[in-house]
């Protein structure tokens, strides 16, 4: 067998938790990496931070550990379990860099551990960036005029020779941290700064600006044969300027001639051997189309963001390929799992095109930067498959979950035409609608490229798209224009708006011509080869390859791209519902719009479908299969909200009703219910104008705490502490808000508390009661938790299981179930009910050891919790502490106000495990990126008047610890009053703080900001 036979035991290093640059891409293929080793029968050691990732199930490796992605931390796992072989390509930039680390410590050595796929001479070569630079001139591979600096006087000199603008790229970061480009000196002294403090090897590359030019991706993978293919090549439709994650992509390449897409490719695989990568590879081209000059700007010597897109959008499952090879097969040697027939030494071939968009997290922050650069700031991203570009590019921008489907947003229509081309020269998330919105009001084309430098090939796509928005406008709609519309990726409800049709108008259409969705396989030959992988997406006028049968089937709602709110938690539980359907008897069926994920990857379920989670799309799907029911319940929000829309439409929804399933979400029926049920919950109410909230606030009094309904992730919610505040967020979230109504509650400022149970309709299993370290009105995905519960007593966990057991039978709940609760003066009161899986679903599966998702889909599917063996009410808790800690993001987004609220702002989580509350969150810290120092140095402390007082205790352990405090003037004038030292500052001046941070004069500060959307404070 072509298998390395020395190993026998491998360690797989996972990506820790998600952040912006670093998603759900690598749970994706870090489970590709343990099947593929154990399909040869390796034994398989994981370590990652991250409770959220399917990665982290037990099932997945032989040995799973939930441990900090520290140095200390693998070495004594290796110590214990003494693998073989170390993959560590697979993990992102974490796992890249901890395998340098391993290696530079001497670890690997000591223990005689292989680091398989790309050694370590291959990755210093493509990550160190001087190496890089050296091993691109000897082999005659172009780069932009450059140098690689250590200090900002370095940088300074390198300034002075080549003129602004200068683009700054730190070594071994992830998704562009701590870069960007710089236009002037103060620009370049900050980024330059921050790139150093960021890299682990403090070192930049400072090159000359290409920003402007085209940017093309090639993936390809290499074996130790020196066998090397190119996957796919991906066109960003942005020039370069603006970082990969955060650009409209398109695969394959539209706009290049053959002999381009020759010469790039002949680079890459040139590129790929030089650097003696084994495995899956991500190289980036800078291409000027007029001189066919062309630059390498970096090389990923790794599994990357875009090999999972990649993977998705050709079929080719390149960390799959790159796992078998990392153990020693050769690319003719792995067969090809979609044909069958032939070899993964085959290159793909695709027949249609794919569009990804990026989901970017700026409807949280409103006041934030909203600029694009070289800094990564999506946090997720949308794939749509078309046969056309059009078709492609309109359905993923359907799929990324906006108020519009279309791409005239009508935003600009009192601007001027100056005011419009001043707008194109802004490089942010909406500069693509502005280009659309710029061909609406008659802009050429030749100017939109001048100013954006977008391919005039996009533009005039773009331009057929808005064309054709306002010949259906200005068209009697016939059945060729009905359809011609559909094949463009237009939706019925669009086409309704702008032909003035009704939707039964439009129905009749489709009915008396026989026009509907059909479904193509993916099948990465073009046709040339029958395909037996199940996954598809829809088109019009095609022969349909979906070959429906009589099986009974379940459609499982995926949920959509990756947000803030709204992460990889849900792809846990759609995953686990399509294995835990198929158990059942049942033919699993998926739909999705993200390419990131394990529910997107084709062998998770009987049949996928990547199409936009949209209602038509849906039905599409639904028409072709005639389910017996959809699941709702396992995608999030997204999911959750297109359960009126089948309910309508005559659909099934298995598990907990659309009727139990408003009730929750209803704040006067929920209110009623609970009334009803005799169980305590804030005074509120549901309001729709500001003379009725202020008339709310005269009831119960302020602090409130107000938000809208039917929301992800406590999107605009917030705590206001007087009539000003509270007015000026009821007119805000009114704008917000037209459909449903704002909730103002009275804000009780207690311990919160939060359970998961799962139901089936009379028995209630609790798996775990979690304790918020931080007060009620922090958003709990935001909060550290604890489990077991730390001082809670007896009486109040025995009144949230009566309660719990008294709502989920009277809102006849069937699967998962999630409820928040506020604790003040031995009260308990419930917050919120969500009717569905949680992101808190995954964490105390794994905490507790019981399959909730498994036990839900067996409850709605007809067996008692009994009959799964299971007694009803709270499990009992086992020995270990667990310590849930958020992740943020705030390093790549600019402008944001780090200080937490009831509206989410985590990206992520880790979980700290151990045998006591200390050393557990002293473990979520170390995974959370902090670095605890037994130095005792000064503490700037500015606290507002309303939480002065809950203040002292904190400052006086301060001291008693040896930490010497900083204070602005009203907050030492009140610690004077309560004997307790510090020094005055008159005022709180950010550029000092900022520099003091920088020269360690401050160890950290604590600020308790008044209310308002300043980002400085």
């Amino acid at each position: 067998m072509p298998i390395n036979k020395n190993i026998k035991k491998v360690l797989v290093i996972g990506s820790g938790p998600i952040v912006i640059g670093q998603a759900a891409e690598f749970d994706y293929a870090g489970v590709q990496a343990c099947r593929a080793l154990k399909e040869e029968n390796i034994e398989v050691v994981l370590v990652n931070s991250n409770p959220a990732t399917i990665m982290t199930d037990e099932n997945i490796a032989d040995k799973v550990y939930i441990e900090p992605l520290t140095l200390e931390a693998l070495t004594y796992i290796i110590d214990k379990e003494r693998p073989d072989g170390i993959i560590a390509t697979l993990g992102g930039q974490t796992g890249l860099n901890m395998a340098v680390s391993l290696y530079e410590h001497g670890i690997l050595q000591k223990y005689n551990v292989e680091l398989l796929g790309a050694k370590i001479d291959s990755i210093r070569k493509a990550e160190d960036r001087e190496m890089f630079k050296n091993l691109m001139l000897e082999i005659g591979e172009p780069i932009p005029e450059s140098d690689i600096v250590s200090s900002y006087e370095e940088a300074k000199k390198f300034a002075h020779k080549i003129g602004f603008p200068i683009i700054v790229r730190p070594a071994y970061t992830l998704g562009g941290t701590g870069g960007g480009i710089a236009n002037n000196f103060g620009e370049y002294e900050d980024i330059v700064y921050t790139g150093l403090s960021l890299s682990p090897i403090s070192q930049v590359l400072v090159e000359k600006s290409i920003a402007g030019y085209k940017e093309i991706e090639y993936e390809v993978i290499r074996d130790a044969n020196n066998t090397s293919i190119a996957i796919c090549n991906m066109e960003n439709i942005d020039p370069i300027g603006i970082h990969t994650g955060d650009s409209f992509v398109v695969a394959p390449t539209q706009t290049l001639t053959n002999k381009e897409c020759q010469m790039l490719r002949s680079a890459a695989l040139k590129i790929i051997r030089a650097l003696k990568i084994e495995g899956g590879c991500n190289v980036q081209f800078a291409l000027d189309t007029v001189s066919n000059q062309y630059y390498v700007i970096e090389v990923n010597p790794r599994v990357s963001r875009s090999s999972a897109l990649a993977s998705k959008a050709t079929g080719y499952p390149i960390a799959k390929i790159t796992t078998k090879i990392a153990i020693g097969y050769n690319l003719h040697e792995i067969p090809n799992s979609i044909t069958k027939k032939t070899v993964a030494a085959f290159e793909p071939t695709i027949d249609y095109v794919v569009t990804k968009i990026p989901k970017w997290p700026f409807d949280k922050f409103k006041h934030g930067d909203r600029i694009l650069g070289t800094k990564m700031k999506a946090t997720g991203e949308v794939m749509a498959i078309g046969r056309t570009f059009e078709s492609s590019f309109k359905k993923a921008v359907t799929s990324i979950e906006s108020k519009y489907t279309g791409l005239l947003r009508g935003r600009h229509i009192d601007s001027s035409e100056e005011e419009l081309k001043a707008l194109l020269h802004v490089q942010d998330d909406r500069r693509i609608f502005r280009v659309a919105e710029a061909i609406n009001r008659g802009i050429s084309v030749n100017e939109i490229n001048k100013i954006t430098k977008i391919d005039k090939w996009f533009i005039y796509k773009i331009k057929d798209l808005v064309d054709f928005e306002n010949k259906l406008k200005n068209e009697e709609l016939t059945p060729g224009l009905y359809l011609e519309a559909k094949e463009k990726g237009f939706l019925d409800e669009e086409i309704a708006k702008l032909t003035q049709k009704s939707i039964e108008e439009i129905e009749k259409i489709k009915k008396e011509n026989s026009i509907s969705a059909s479904f193509k396989i993916v099948d990465t030959c073009a046709a040339e080869f029958q395909a037996y992988t199940p996954y598809y997406y829809s088109t019009y006028n095609e022969v349909d390859e979906t070959n429906p049968t009589d099986d009974k089937k379940i459609l499982i709602l995926g949920s959509g791209p990756i947000r803030i709110g709204q992460g990889i938690e849900f792809d846990y539980c759609s995953v686990h519902a399509a294995w835990e359907v198929r158990n059942n008897g049942y033919k699993s069926l998926i739909v999705n719009s993200n390419p990131e994920t394990l529910s997107t990857d084709f062998d998770v379920a009987d049949k996928l479908f990547f199409e936009p989670m949209h209602i038509e799309n849906i039905m599409n799907i639904i028409e072709k299969e005639n389910p017996e029911g959809v699941m709702v319940q396992f995608g999030g929000q997204t999911a959750i909200n297109l359960a009126p829309k089948l309910y309508e439409r005559g659909v099934k929804i298995l598990g907990t009703s659309l009727e139990s399933i408003n009730i929750a979400e209803d704040r006067k029926l929920f209110e009623q219910l609970l009334q009803e049920l005799k169980i305590p919950q804030p005074k509120g109410a549901a309001i729709r104008k500001p003379s009725e909230a202020l008339e709310v606030a005269k009831e119960i009094g302020y602090p409130l705490l107000v938000r809208p309904s039917y929301v992800i992730g406590g999107r605009g919610m917030q705590v206001v502490y007087n009539k000003d505040e509270l007015l000026s967020y009821i007119e805000g979230a009114l704008k917000f808000s037209d459909e449903h109504p704002i909730l103002i509650d009275q804000y009780i400022e207690g311990t919160e508390l939060e359970l998961d149970a799962i139901s089936d309709g009379e028995n209630v299993l609790i798996p775990a009661i979690t304790e918020h370290v931080e007060r009620a009105g922090i958003h709990s995905g935001d909060s550290i938790a604890l489990y077991p519960t730390r001082t809670i007593p007896q009486n109040i966990i025995d009144n949230l299981v009566d309660y719990t057991q008294k709502i989920a039978r009277a809102l006849k709940v069937k699967g998962l179930m999630n409820i928040q609760f506020v604790m003040k003066d031995n009260k308990a009161y419930i917050i919120e009910v969500n009717p569905r899986a949680s992101r808190t679903v995954p964490i105390l599966s794994k905490v507790t050891g019981t399959p909730m998702v498994k036990i839900a889909i067996d409850a709605v599917l007809g067996k008692s919790i009994p009959q799964q063996g299971y007694k009803p009410g709270l499990l009992p808790t086992g020995k270990l502490v667990c310590a849930k800690v958020p992740i943020f993001s705030f390093q790549k987004l600019n402008r944001i106000d780090p200080a937490l609220a009831p509206e989410m702002k985590s990206t992520g989580e880790v979980l700290g495990i151990d045998t006591s509350y200390e050393r557990a969150l002293v473990k979520g810290f170390l995974a959370a990126g902090y670095k605890l120092s037994t130095e005792r140095g000064n503490v700037l402390i500015s606290i507002n008047d309303h939480y002065k007082k809950d203040s002292v205790e904190i400052a006086q352990t301060l001291v008693d610890l040896g930490y010497r405090l900083v204070a602005t003037t009203g907050t030492h004038k009140f610690l004077k009053l309560h004997n307790i030292e510090s020094k005055e500052i008159e005022k709180f001046d950010i550029q000092k703080m900022q520099r003091n941070m920088k020269n360690k004069e401050l160890c950290f500060i604590i600020n308790t900001p008044t209310t308002n959307n300043n980002s400085v404070r």
